[in-house]
């Protein structure tokens, strides 16, 4: 039964989340390892924002923080998806998980061996199937995108945001210095171009276009220079910000065909 398969979730970003989202609807036991100090651009549907509130909803799916991975299954009877934080995910060996999903994003392998559980799978570049996991889920926007690669490697990262609408690296807010990143807008408000919509060391932050403000990190953040802080959606369609993407909800699809193919 896919409620006996545990799955361990690296990660708790937007694509992490969707993931986890994913999968525990479909019934399987879920648990999300995090750092301390995520910093998720994409809060409104991200579940590791519970390390800083205690909860976070996505979906109406609710992730709970916990403080050790035994507190997980009190969370898993009531539906809810447990939340750790755990950057080594030690906690995947202590729960016996069958699983584990790393969702980190890193554009490269932070620590992943194909050892780590019965079933690895990894998402995006910086994986080699049957080197570092069992199956690579490929995480490039395009024809290919949420693809599970049996061979291979996901695409090299191209350090070029995905388009929307063809607008790619305008829509990226980026600490223009480094320091505290304080908003004078919320995830949700429209923008045109040019509006502030806050600011890193007393820099100011324009928006590059018009459209809704889709993500931004937590306000009193320290950033580095150049960070990527916040995204604006030329689509201007203010629900997106809310609901989980069409690219998260492919590479979860990716992630759910390889433990399928793996358990059932």
């Amino acid at each position: 039964m896919l409620s006996e398969i545990t799955v361990c979730v690296k990660g708790g970003g937007d694509i992490a989340s969707g993931v986890a989202w994913r999968l525990r609807r479909c019934g399987f036991r879920v648990l999300i390892t995090e750092l301390s100090r995520p910093m998720a651009v994409r809060r409104k549907v991200a579940f590791c924002e519970a390390v800083y509130d205690g909860h976070a909803e996505v979906e109406g799916t609710e992730a709970i923080l916990i403080r050790e991975a035994t507190d997980s299954y009190p969370v898993w009877e009531n539906g809810k998806i447990p939340l750790l934080v755990d950057p080594e995910c030690m906690a995947a060996r202590r729960i016996h998980s069958d699983v584990i999903v790393d969702a980190i994003l890193a554009k490269r392998n932070t620590g992943t061996s194909i050892s780590d559980a019965p079933l690895v799978i990894a998402l995006g570049p910086g994986f080699e199937v049957g080197k570092h996991a069992h199956f690579v889920v490929e995480t490039h926007r395009g024809h290919h995108l949420g693809r599970l690669l049996t061979e291979g490697s996901a695409e090299p990262n191209t350090g070029v945001p995905g388009p929307i609408m063809g607008v790619t690296t305008d829509r990226v807010l980026r600490a223009p210095e480094e320091g505290v990143w304080q908003s004078e807008t919320e995830i949700g408000d429209m923008v045109k171009k040019g509006d502030p919509v806050g600011s890193v060391a007393g820099q100011p932050v324009h928006a590059s276009i018009d459209g809704v403000v889709r993500g931004m990190i937590r306000p009193g953040t320290p950033v580095r220079k150049g960070l990527k802080i916040g995204d604006i959606d030329p689509r201007g369609i203010k629900a997106y910000c809310f609901t989980i993407s069409e690219k998260a909800l492919a590479i979860s699809g990716g992630v759910l065909e390889g433990i399928l193919r793996s358990f059932v």
